[in-house]
């Protein structure tokens, strides 16, 4: 017969084999969340500067669409500043009277 004793210590010694396998396995496992947060944070840097790149450029083709003129822009403006430059002339000719 088995001392009971020694039936205890055997079932403490596998109970803490257990706990330690337990232990290494989370220990891994939290070594390789970190390393993935690390990998994910970088990840997130190069999306915000990729973000603020390209906002830098659409904002920059927005002022540069705003500044440009076309064609039919151009003539239509030809057009009112011809007539406002008539209708200068026409005042001037009344104060010459």
């Amino acid at each position: 017969m088995v001392n009971p004793n020694i039936e205890l210590v055997v079932k403490l010694e596998e109970k803490i084999d257990l706990l330690v396998d337990r232990y290494r396995a989370q220990k891994e496992e939290n070594r390789l969340l970190r390393d993935r947060i690390s990998e994910l944070t970088n990840q997130l840097d190069e999306a915000g500067s990729s973000y603020t790149e390209l906002e830098s450029s659409f904002n920059k083709l927005k002022v540069a669409k705003t500044l440009e003129a076309s064609s039919e822009d151009v003539r239509e403006t030809k057009v009112k500043i011809n007539q406002i430059v008539r209708e200068i002339d026409k005042c001037i000719a009344l104060l010459n009277r």
